[in-house]
């Protein structure tokens, strides 16, 4: 039995420890302890004051390294608990999923789709709703067989046969990365916020009988964002009386929304860091703002509209801006195509025929047929689907038309959906790559790096190295 004396606000030990108090040699605890951004790799040179050349040339993460950085970032994991009230009015059927991966996501909802690129190509990662169902279940048995490898080559999708190499000229990137981004060897994982889904699902919630918010369009005079005949004043079942605190514009809904979703993109980025530091590999989270153009070279679908009907601009801007010709063209990404088969889509047209049809499609993967709530209740990890799945109550009509009302009027004023937000962006990347010592060991104090580091290199010096150039 251990004895613990307290000192303050830490303990010493005597005697033999239990595993939590032998919390710092936990790998995790390691790993956290270690993380760094850590830049400098084979093949690369830096001028300035750390001026060094790597006498070695670039060498390429393994497949099995990528799988591995890859399932961290964004691996589903089995199946998610949905321990939660799931009675009326309580809340827990807001959760669109049953399926977990390795980040935390608002409403189990998995925002966020990972893309990874390379010397020899870009894929993408698809999620658990991207899967067909005999799919979901082998990526789960390999899960749960450690197969990472396996599993990886499962969830790919490519997009192309060569590097997507990120921009590297300001305002895209940063002036402080640009000597180290797309370096030959390194891989580059880019996290792409989706906010469509999420959007429609929190709508549904917050515009119920229970939470009952009021929102208004900010650009328009505050006043109801086509949601003035569900009012309580007019009969209706929303607050929105300002004294109730529950009026809330359009601009911060989707604040909410978008800081949830890039929640959810910084444990990526997280994970990405400490399995570097496990598997002895450097890498670093940098800006990274990719357009419209970017992504259409990877298949995605845009959608266009003058900068001032994207920000909503007064008339006289507006007409100021055309007298000066400056009333450019924005595009923005809404879905990726592949060998004709739809990927990723936003939740509004031309992917639905309309937005009621796209929130109707939010309700029938929860509670259709064969929504989640439903039918795909057998696949989850409940003893008893049938009997809980039977219990769990839908979401109600007055909800589900508020959500529509709100929905149409975003999209027949804006000429989108979301108002504010692109359906898919992305601000943050992340580059791993295989670290030189000798760079560190001629600049840094030896405890910068560590034993993994030192034995990775080690492994690293007898693989072949690719034909390939440093640029």
């Amino acid at each position: 039995m251990a004895v613990r004396q307290e000192h303050g606000s830490g303990f010493t030990d005597r005697g033999d420890r239990t595993e939590v108090e032998r919390w710092d040699t936990l790998p995790l605890v390691q790993a956290l302890r270690a993380r760094r951004s850590r830049r400098f790799g084979l093949g690369m040179r830096m001028d300035g004051p750390l001026s060094f050349e790597s006498q070695h040339g670039p060498v390429p993460l393994t497949e099995e390294e990528q799988a591995i950085l890859a399932f961290a970032a964004s691996g589903i994991t089995g199946y998610a608990l949905n321990d939660l009230t799931l009675g009326p009015g309580r809340g827990g059927s807001m959760m669109s999923g049953l399926v977990g991966r390795t980040v935390a996501s608002a409403d189990a909802v998995q925002s966020v789709v990972l893309l990874v690129t390379d010397d020899t190509g870009t894929w993408l990662l698809r999620r658990p709703q991207d899967l067909a169902a005999g799919d979901l279940a082998d990526v789960i048995e390999l899960s749960g067989r450690g197969d990472v490898v396996g599993m990886y080559r499962l969830l790919r999708v490519r997009l192309s046969d060569r590097r997507a190499r990120i921009p590297q000229e300001p305002p895209r990137s940063v002036s402080l990365n640009r000597w180290s981004l797309n370096a030959p060897g390194s891989t580059y994982f880019l996290p792409l916020r989706d906010v469509g889904y999420l959007m429609i699902n929190g709508l549904l919630e917050v515009l119920n009988e229970d939470t009952r918010a009021f929102l208004v369009d900010d650009r328009a005079m505050y006043r109801p964002a086509g949601l003035a005949r569900f009012s309580r004043r007019r009969g209706g079942h929303l607050e929105d009386n300002l004294r109730f605190g529950r009026a809330m514009p359009i601009e911060a809904a989707e604040r909410v929304v978008s800081e949830l979703v890039t929640v959810e993109l910084g444990m990526m980025l997280q994970n990405l860091g400490l399995a570097c530091e496990a598997v002895g590999v450097g890498g670093f989270p940098n800006f990274a703002m990719v357009d419209a153009e970017w992504l259409e070279a990877l298949g995605f679908s845009t959608m266009s509209m003058p900068v001032s009907r994207f920000l909503r601009v007064p008339f006289p801007v507006r007409a100021a801006l055309r007298f000066k010709r400056q009333d450019v063209v924005i595009r923005y990404p809404i879905g990726l195509e592949v060998d004709g088969e739809t990927i990723l889509r936003s939740y509004a047209p031309p992917y639905f025929p309309s937005m009621r049809a796209a929130v109707e499609a939010v309700v029938d993967r929860k509670f259709g047929p064969q929504g989640i709530y439903r039918g795909r209740a057998a696949q989850s990890a409940w003893r008893e689907p049938a009997s809980i799945s039977e219990n769990i109550a839908g979401i109600s009509d007055p909800a589900i038309e508020a959500t529509v009302a709100f929905c149409e009027y975003v999209f027949e004023r804006y000429g989108r959906f979301p108002a504010y937000l692109s359906p898919f962006s992305t601000l943050v990347g992340f580059q791993a790559g295989h670290i030189d010592p000798e760079f560190y060991d001629r600049h840094y104090r030896p405890e910068v790096l560590t034993n993994a580091h030192r034995r990775h290199f080690g492994s690293v010096l007898h693989r072949p190295r690719p034909d390939v150039a440093l640029d």
